[in-house]
């Protein structure tokens, strides 16, 4: 049977916003659109708002989703029984371009999502900030001790700000975003954000902001007080649980997925018996097979199924990656 069993390229899907700007391509190598404001780039998705098509190779033309519906274990390993038989591809890495404040928001979790009139994921999500400008700040979480009727409050007064935990950040900080956590991407930063594959969110603050009719963005607000988790709290500046190997990093350990940081110049073998994905925020790299090698330059990412299981990402010096995996658990079922 021919199946995946190599490091697979996807071409990028773009979105386009109003506060978006033109750094992914000058400082991330991305190829945007002609037209357009681009302020996100999908890297890796399968989602009904976007799928991805490898770029590439044997397999160049096909979605994401056209590789897993008839190969759902040699792509994804254990995590392909999870949730009662997997489809789709659980994760969604992206990067972001703000140059505007986001607007304030939250996304339910899984069992909400799945009451929606369009059932979706839920979103537990985690930010590695590539680039800040001086004073870039992050909004994440409420300060201790906002209830919700005091948010009720500041929302309906314009003053929702005041409710918020607010802090600077800096390259190489990661911020973890469990489902619930109310927050805000603040402008003048570039992150790189892997989440799971859900386009579940609701805004509840746009920081007063009308278009260019006069009109504000619609807003979530009943159902986002309905989600946020209000005994969670401020969240922490920035997450790094412990030192995996020498020069590895985890970064999030959660149940969706895990996130680890390799700081080059090194080689870091990547899970057997179960997918995972690398993306290079900074410098240069390779991912190696026994067969084959596949180079990655700054801002590129790829894709390793589960039936690749000979995979090592070398890092030149200087280079930074990411890589994302399925959750321990499922890590563990593989092995």
């Amino acid at each position: 049977m021919f199946i995946p069993d190599h490091p697979l390229r996807f071409e990028p899907l773009y979105r386009s916003y109003l506060w978006g700007g033109q750094r992914l391509a000058a400082q991330r190598g991305k190829k945007l659109p002609d037209d357009g404001i681009w302020a996100e780039s999908w890297e890796i998705v399968d989602h009904r708002e976007g799928e991805s098509v490898v770029g590439e190779g044997a397999f160049a033309g096909r979605t994401l989703r056209e590789l897993i519906k008839p190969h759902p274990k040699a792509m994804l390993g254990p995590a392909a029984e999870a949730e009662g038989g997997l489809t789709r591809f659980p994760l969604l890495l992206k990067y972001l371009d703000c140059q505007r404040v986001l607007s304030v928001q939250v996304h339910p979790d899984d069992a909400y999502g799945a009451r929606m009139p369009i059932p979706d994921r839920g979103k537990t999500e985690a930010w590695y900030v590539v680039e800040a400008v001086p004073g870039a700040v992050v909004y994440a979480g409420l300060k201790p001790g906002v209830p919700r009727r005091d948010l009720h409050s500041a929302i309906q007064q314009g003053t929702t700000e005041s409710c918020l935990h607010a802090f600077h950040q800096k390259s190489g900080d990661c911020i973890f975003i469990p489902a619930g956590t109310i927050h805000a991407l603040g402008a003048g930063l570039i992150v790189a954000e892997i989440q799971q594959a859900s386009d579940c969110t609701f805004r509840l603050y746009d920081w007063n902001r009308v278009d260019a009719s006069g009109n504000p963005r619609p807003l979530h607000i009943e159902q986002a007080l309905e989600v946020i988790d209000f005994e969670r709290g401020p969240v922490a500046h920035a997450t790094r649980i412990a030192t995996h190997v020498a020069g590895q990093s985890v970064l999030v350990d959660c149940d969706r997925f895990q996130l680890f940081e390799c700081v080059g110049p090194g080689k870091f073998p990547l899970p057997e018996a179960t997918f995972s994905i690398a993306t290079l925020p900074f410098g240069t790299g390779s991912i190696q097979t026994s067969r084959n090698r596949f180079d990655l330059q700054r801002g590129e990412s790829m894709l390793v199924p589960s039936a690749c299981i000979d995979a090592v990402l070398h890092l030149d010096p200087g280079a930074v990656a990411l890589v994302a995996t399925p959750p321990a658990r499922d890590c563990e079922r593989g092995r």
